[in-house]
């Protein structure tokens, strides 16, 4: 059984915030970390391992679809919807390096590609939604995970 939170890359969740007090706030384009050792960088929204975090996806040729029938159109219409897609997970990588696959009910398959400050430990995953209201549903959950190395 392992602890599970959800993130996503708003800047609650990620505590960016918007502009340089540098630049007088004229570039409110850009994003800057504002906690941590990176306070002040600019923020990318890549993973500690360098990717561009997604959610977990099971794709048109799964069993998801058998079981969701009426998901079918909207699967059906963009190709690249049709095959399934890997979460990222956050995890504390000196258990779990970078690429551990893993199995989470209710979310699907992720793999490890970040690490968070708050995930310490063996028994503690963040697993990252694209949207912060999904990451609110999730919220904080106990799983039982399935770890495929």
């Amino acid at each position: 059984m392992m602890e599970t939170t959800a993130y996503c890359g708003c800047k609650k969740c990620c505590e960016w915030h918007r502009g340089s007090w540098a630049l007088l706030k004229l570039n409110f384009w850009d994003r800057y970390i504002t906690k941590g050792k990176n306070k002040g960088k600019e923020y990318t929204g890549k993973t500690a391992s360098g990717k561009d975090p997604q959610e977990s996806y099971d794709g048109l040729l799964s069993v998801d679809t058998v079981t969701h029938p009426w998901k079918v159109p909207h699967r059906v219409a963009p190709p690249w919807l049709w095959l399934p897609e890997d979460g990222t997970i956050a995890a504390d990588t000196r258990y779990y390096p970078f690429g551990t696959r893993m199995k989470i009910p209710g979310y699907g398959w992720g793999v490890v590609n970040d690490r968070g400050g708050a995930i310490k430990g063996p028994e503690r995953l963040d697993l990252y939604f694209d949207s912060h209201k999904d990451a609110l549903r999730w919220g904080r959950r106990r799983v039982k995970v399935r770890i495929e190395r």
